[in-house]
Parts: structure tokens; sequence; C-alpha cells
């Protein structure tokens, strides 16, 4: 088994040269400075698969004239937002308004922030981190609601209030389905949720937990969709219905704001479910010695990224393959099914953990 360390060398350099205090602000702010661009790229890459997977689903090529594959169509894209004027409609709640844009990219931001990428590439690891994940996550329904109410707009309200119900209701299977690998690891730790995956791939809690791990990550990503407001789940949008949604209202860096969140929020939920599902930042070992040994000499945050583009994918997959649910048909799921399945599959793993039926 591997013994991984927490410290990485840029750190370590920095607490050698600097004094205590000092070392702190520089290696605090440098880890800032590297999530902000985490993001950014985050962002430009996402928004660029996104229209070529669109296209691919609908047999067309995607952008293919800025750049080289299309790849700089999202920088040119950017670029046009922030030059965009930034109208304030009247009679908006002028402080509602502008600070509703902030929140759900700031949720992200703070996700992000304990994210474990590799065995020494995380900024925090809190030991309630899952407690913690469900906390600051919620600041993007937040924004959502509080955008809603302040664009005075009848759509952006309806679709807001569509949100606020949809998030608040699969938040719960979500959350449910993390608490299951809380508990089967005995951590809150998303660090040490990730070591306690060591092992081969039977290792990983989709397959540890027999049935129930594998039932806890379908209803994950079911739930997360969801949560994402992507398709079929995008209620809060709908723009066949509500010309937009809760966004109606916002132009230039306020849309943009919106924008740029629901694919980070993708990234990041893809991240978790690596993370909590799928073994992290570990390579996958088969139990066959000189293929191991190959994948091990990989980076952890190579795999990190490979898993979660994985997912990423997936989601993709979901929104350009099946038709948009109406409302009371998508509540109706997490209230009548969703949610007493995952509360049962929560049930079913105490039990297993209980009984010490976890696979060796």
């Amino acid at each position: 088994m591997i013994a991984y360390s927490a410290n990485h060398p840029v750190g370590d350099f920095i607490r050698a040269n600097l004094p205590a205090p000092l070392a702190a602000l520089a290696n605090g702010a440098l880890s800032v400075v590297v999530l902000m661009v985490l993001v950014v790229v985050v962002a430009i890459l996402l928004v660029w698969l996104e229209r070529k997977v669109c296209a691919r689903f609908q047999a067309r090529l995607g952008p293919t004239r800025v750049g080289p594959f299309g790849l700089l169509q999202p920088i040119a894209d950017s670029l046009k937002l922030l030059l965009k004027e930034n109208i304030k409609p009247r009679a908006v709640d002028t402080l509602a308004y502008f600070l509703a844009p902030l929140l759900p990219i700031t949720g992200s931001f703070l996700v992000l922030a304990v994210m474990p990428f590799d065995h020494n590439l995380q900024v925090a690891d809190p030991q309630a981190g899952m407690v913690y994940i469900a906390a600051v996550s919620g600041m993007g329904i937040l924004g959502i609601l509080i955008g809603g109410w302040g664009s005075n707009n009848k759509y952006s309200l309806l679709g807001s209030m569509r949100a606020g119900a949809q998030l608040f209701s699969y938040e719960l299977s979500m959350v449910l389905c993390m608490l299951l690998v809380v508990m089967a690891s005995g951590t809150g730790s998303l660090r040490e949720i990730v070591l306690s995956q060591q092992g081969t791939v039977r290792d990983w809690w989709i397959f540890k937990l027999p049935g129930a791990g594998a039932l806890a990550f379908v209803l994950y990503l079911i739930s997360s969709t969801a949560e994402l407001n992507r398709g079929p789940l995008d209620l809060s949008e709908a723009e066949s219905e509500l010309a937009g949604g809760f966004h109606t209202e916002y132009s230039g860096m306020g849309f943009s704001m919106f924008f740029l969140a629901e694919f980070v929020n993708m990234f990041a939920s893809a991240g978790l479910g690596a993370t909590f599902f799928l073994g992290g930042f570990l390579a996958p070992q088969f139990g066959i010695g000189p293929l191991d040994h190959i994948l091990a000499f990989i980076p952890g945050f190579i795999w990190f990224f490979a898993k979660t583009g994985a997912l990423i994918f997936m989601y993709m997959w979901f929104r350009w393959t099946f038709p948009r649910l109406r409302i009371d048909h998508l509540l109706s799921l997490e209230w009548k099914f969703l949610l007493p399945v995952s509360m049962a599959n929560l049930l079913l793993a105490a039990t297993l953990v209980t009984l010490g039926w976890i696979l060796p």
C-alpha cells in the first residue's frame, strides 16, 4: 500500500524560507490564485466541450472556425460578454440584483477549496468536509432565489421558485448518498475518504458495499443532475416556458457569472462523485502486477481529472439525450421515489457495515 503525504513541495519550500505567519499567508494566497486559474480554465474547456458534445449528438460539427478545432471560441464568447453593457432594468432591487450572480460561483469556489485533486494537492481538509460541502453548496440556491426576486420579473421569479423547490428537494437525496460513504468509511474528511479506497478497483465505494454502493452512485448522478439545473431536469430555466428563467433580466457580467457557475458546479459535482465513489486521485489497480505498476506511475491528479471528465461527459450525455420533465413529475420523482430509495439504501448500507459484510 502506498503511503501518501499531505504536504506539497511548493508549500514546504515557502514554509522553510519564510516566517510562519508570512508562510501561511503566502500559501493561502497562492492556493486562492491557483483555484481562480483552475475555475477559469475549467469553465472555458467545459463550454467548448459542451458545444462539441451537443453538436455530435445532433450530427453537427460544433465550433470549428475560431482557433484549431474551435478551441478559442469560448474565449471569443467570454470577451464578447465582458464588453457587453451590464443593463439594469428599472424597478429592480439593486442590492439583490447585483449580489445574486456572485453567490453561485462563490459556493462552487468554496467546494473546490476542499477537493483533494491529488495526495498533496488540497487547499483545506476539514474533518467535517461533507457537512461543509452541504452547507456551502446552498449558496447557489440562495443566489438563484435572490436573483429571481431582485429582477422584478414574473418569469425570473417563477424560475427561481421552481429552482428553490427543485434544489432543496434533490439536495436531500444527494446528501444521503454522500452520507452513506461517510458512514461506511468512518470519516467526513474528503482526503481520508479517498484513502479509504486504497487497494484494487473493488475497494472503491461503488463496489465495496455490495449493491448499496452502486445504487448510491446512480442516485447521486440523478440528484446531482437536478442540483446542477441541467437537462432533462432544468425546469428553473426552461427556455420554452420561462424565457430563460431566473437570469432572464441579466446581461453582460451578471449573466456571465451565472453561466460560469453552471460549468464550475458541474466540475465540482463530478469531482465529488469521483471522490466519494471512484477512488478520487487513486490509480485504478486490478491485481495485475506489471499493469498496476504502470497505472500507479501516472500522477494522481491525472486520474482525478480523468474520472471527473468521464462523469462530466455523462452529465452532457443526459442533457442532450432525454426530454425535459414536467415540474410536477420532477418533484414527484424526488419525493415519491428517489428520497425513499435513498433512505432505504442508507439503511441497507448501515446493516452491511454493522454486520461487516463489506467486500475485502
